[in-house]
Formats: C-alpha cells, structure tokens, sequence
C-alpha cells in the first residue's frame, strides 16, 4: 500500500493529505470532505506510511498490514471498527498472527481498522507495485525473445 503523504494530526479526527507547506505550516485536506486547512509544529502529526504495529519478531509496517487486509476481503471495507474489542482483536490475529498482544492496545487496533475504512472510503488505498516482482517479470520476458 502506498500511504505517502498521509497523515494523522493528533486531537483530530479522520486523517489528512499533505498538498502544501511553507514556512511556518503544512496545508493538508481532509480526506472524507476536502477541507483545507494549515497545521502548524505544535500539531503531533503522524505520517502514515512511517506508523507499524508490534509483532514478536520485530515491527511490520501498516502499509503491509493494510495490503493483507486489501487481499483478504478483496480490495473492499473491513470490519468496522465498532465492533467489540474481541472481535477487532480476532480478526487482526488473521490477518497478523504474531502481532505483539501485549504491546498493541485496543485503541490501536480500533484506530487501525478505523483507518483503513477511510481511506477505502476516499479511494486512497493504492498499491504499490513491487519492484522486485516487477523485474522477475521483466527478465523473463527478456529471455523469451
């Protein structure tokens, strides 16, 4: 998944496109109106594609988690994330099975769902081709001719 220039400004809700900056700010658009606004230093924001959840042998990346998910329910909505924590909490176990269930709270894994249901909704979730994938193709149609 490609998650570039998303971002997440703590104390607000939904998450943002980054389309401007300058010296004192970063202009961002909400990602379910469009509405513009400058977001200054003393925001937290979180950029998306730097976020990764725990898991026993290290960190993975929410982009990977977000593309697992992509393949599971076939490029469309996940649960939402109202559900109860047992069950968000089951179904990342699917889709993640090692993830740490000490280190990653419930607000995480709400937030998680949460998210990945808005960028759904906004068409933001594009996946990023793989270049390793992409050579192996590339070679063997080299060899071919």
């Amino acid at each position: 998944m490609d998650l570039t220039d998303i971002i997440s400004i703590s104390g607000k809700s939904g998450l943002y496109s980054v389309v401007g900056q300058s010296k004192k700010n970063i202009i961002v658009e909400s990602i379910q109106n469009g509405k513009r606004f400058p977001t200054f230093s003393t925001n937290r924001i979180s950029a998306l594609k730097d976020i990764s959840i725990y898991t026993y042998e290290g960190e993975m990346l929410l982009s990977d988690v977000y593309r697992k998910i992509h393949e599971k329910e076939g490029g469309g909505k996940t649960i939402d994330h109202n559900e109860s924590p047992e069950q968000l909490r089951r179904y990342l176990e699917e889709i993640v099975p090692n993830y740490d269930k000490e280190q990653v709270y419930n607000s995480d894994i709400k937030k998680l769902f949460q998210w990945y249901n808005l960028l759904h909704d906004a068409k933001k979730l594009k996946l990023k081709e793989n270049k390793d994938k992409k050579e192996t193709v590339e070679k063997a149609d080299n060899n071919k001719t």
